[in-house]
């Protein structure tokens, strides 16, 4: 049990020091949301939460579970 307890408090340790900070891409500016994370922003995304049915013609376009 000690041991369980030792090694939690280690990861928590190496985990509270991860941070999150903005990444350039190519055009120098700050990545856009991608929900489907193909690399297609979803300004420019045909089919945002790649379902498979374009945005035009899905119902729900930033929902996966739904057509």
């Amino acid at each position: 049990m000690k041991k369980l307890a030792i090694l939690l408090i280690a990861v928590g340790g190496l985990l509270s020091g991860c941070i999150a900070y903005p990444v350039s891409d190519r055009d120098g500016g700050v990545h856009h949301r991608d929900r489907d994370r193909d690399g297609v922003p979803d300004r420019m995304d045909r089919d945002r939460d790649g379902d498979g049915v374009p945005n035009r013609e899905d119902r729900h376009p930033n929902d996966p579970r739904r057509d």
